[in-house]
């Protein structure tokens, strides 16, 4: 089976330019995204963060998918603990208006953010996490399956009323996500980029837990997953792995608590490393997906096929937008993508 190929955008702020500046760069990007043939295009969700720009995933769904033909449009994702379902119910079936068929609602229970910030958006987001599984089945009840005799919200509707649903999806970086979408049947997605530890018995767990839901709209058959992975490359290996630098150093940075923005790869080559710094990225090295185009797609295939996957969705953060742009069309024609578009994970 051909591997799908979608693209995880952070909206990664680079030093030097503005957070505004990178929210441009995601709306051109995505535009060239749906030109080359990839299958989606996810947004992530931070908050208080000097890194990242995307605060609010949904208002760049909205955004891209107005301005894009064929390409699915979604969040890797949306914070449900920060808000309401029906908010966020409200939010996607708005934005399947926009793009009938072409949505997907990617979920998360993560902060993303810190402990402040997160009561900051729900001063009750701890115990919203503790029910994550019940505010999954009142979204889904309010995207279409609808809520259960005895809901005190039944009689509730979730507008505007749209003849198609967007596709959910459970997100995550430990087992936890991937038991409640094996729970309710649905898509899985592991932020392989955040931790590799214990990752292929995560997948495992979702695939062996999986309950089938044939026929029922928005459920699966048959598990679905995806990877949300950083890979880099250029024209040349050694090219690829000279822009890899400013990604390297930033990869410290938040590996020892910071979160500045992305520095550029001139930045990063002044950087005083120490030795206990260099071993700790000589580590992280070792299982970088960088190279030319040819050996991404192979690290990448042999990734997903380790993990029994059938999607990958790339985050390529770049200091330079002009390389970033390049690494995914240059990826794009590795893997021969078409303008074919993307069928939905088997109902």
């Amino acid at each position: 089976m051909t591997l799908g190929l979608a693209i995880l955008d952070q909206s990664t702020i680079a030093s030097g330019r503005g957070a505004d500046e990178a929210i441009r760069e995601t709306l051109v990007l995505a535009r060239l995204a749906d030109e080359w043939g990839y299958g989606r295009y996810w947004l992530a969700e931070h908050h208080n963060s000097g890194a990242h720009a995307g605060s609010a995933p949904e208002m760049l769904v909205a955004a891209i998918a107005a301005t894009t033909r064929r390409i699915r449009v979604g969040t890797a994702g949306v914070m449900l603990p920060h808000y309401a379902a029906l908010k966020v119910a409200e939010q996607f079936k708005v934005a399947e208006a926009i793009a009938p068929g072409r949505i997907d609602l990617g979920l998360g229970r993560a902060p993303g953010s810190d402990g402040r910030t997160a009561f900051a958006l729900n001063p009750n987001a701890n115990e919203a996490a503790e029910r994550f599984p019940n505010q999954v089945m009142d979204l889904l009840g309010w995207l279409g399956d609808g809520l259960p005799e005895g809901h005190p919200f039944r009689a509730v509707a979730a507008n505007p009323q749209v003849p198609t649903r967007p596709e959910v999806w459970i997100l995550g970086s430990s087992d936890y996500g991937a038991q409640v979408a094996a729970y309710f049947g649905l898509p899985y997605c592991f932020a392989h980029f955040i931790g590799e530890r214990g990752s292929e018995q995560v997948m495992g767990l979702y695939r062996e837990g999986f309950r089938p839901h044939p026929g029922q709209p928005g459920r699966l058959a048959a598990p679905h997953g995806a990877l949300g992975v950083f890979a880099l490359t250029a024209d040349t290996e050694a090219e690829a792995w000279r822009l890899y630098r400013s990604r390297e150093l930033w990869r410290l940075f938040r590996d020892t608590g910071r979160f500045p923005p992305l520095p550029s790869v001139e930045e990063a080559e002044a950087y005083p490393f120490t030795e206990a710094e260099r071993a700790h990225l000589d580590r992280l090295r070792a299982r970088a997906i960088v190279g030319a185009p040819e050996q991404v797609k192979g690290k990448l295939e042999a990734l997903a096929a380790a993990h029994g996957t059938q999607e990958v969705a790339v985050l390529t953060p770049c200091h330079d937008p002009a390389a970033r742009q390049r690494s995914y069309r240059l990826l794009a024609e590795a893997f021969g993508l078409t303008t074919a578009p993307l069928p939905a994970a088997a109902a």
